[in-house]
């Protein structure tokens, strides 16, 4: 089976498909999904720390993603062959971005894990503890 190009709609989709997941919305209508009251995707308003280095535009179309760690999050970043990215305002902040306009560059599987795992770091034990024995993942 060929690896499907992730969508916009799959960070939708896969982070409203993890479990106890509630979507709360942020001042500009942008959707947080949240587990037990945290947040573990978002999408971000325009902020001055993202933007596009030729034109200084703020980028409007940025995804905030959390990471279990930051090992995870060096990972992710460093690794040019991903569109994940960060900023100062982040550094010391388990979170990666990713702009929509990019989330082509990543699989569905891969998008899917990155979600998954960011659930799970924000879930709590015996949520993330059931999850992961009901998926044989433990």
């Amino acid at each position: 089976m060929a690896r499907r190009k992730a969508r916009v709609a799959d960070v939708h989709e896969v982070a409203a498909g993890m479990p106890h997941v509630t979507v709360e919305r942020g001042g500009a209508g942008n959707p947080v999904y949240q587990v037990g009251g945290k947040s573990f995707v978002f999408f971000r308003t325009p902020r001055p720390d993202a933007f596009d280095p030729d034109t200084g535009e703020r980028y409007d179309d940025v995804i905030v993603i959390w990471v279990p760690s930051e090992d995870d999050k060096l990972a992710l970043v460093s690794d040019e062959s991903t569109p994940f990215f960060t900023t100062p305002h982040f550094d010391g902040h388990l979170s990666v971005l990713v702009r929509a306009g990019r989330i082509g560059e990543l699989s569905h599987q891969e998008l899917t894990e990155v979600i998954q795992d960011a659930w799970l770091s924000r879930a709590s034990n015996r949520r993330a503890t059931t999850w992961l024995a009901e998926h044989r993942l433990t």
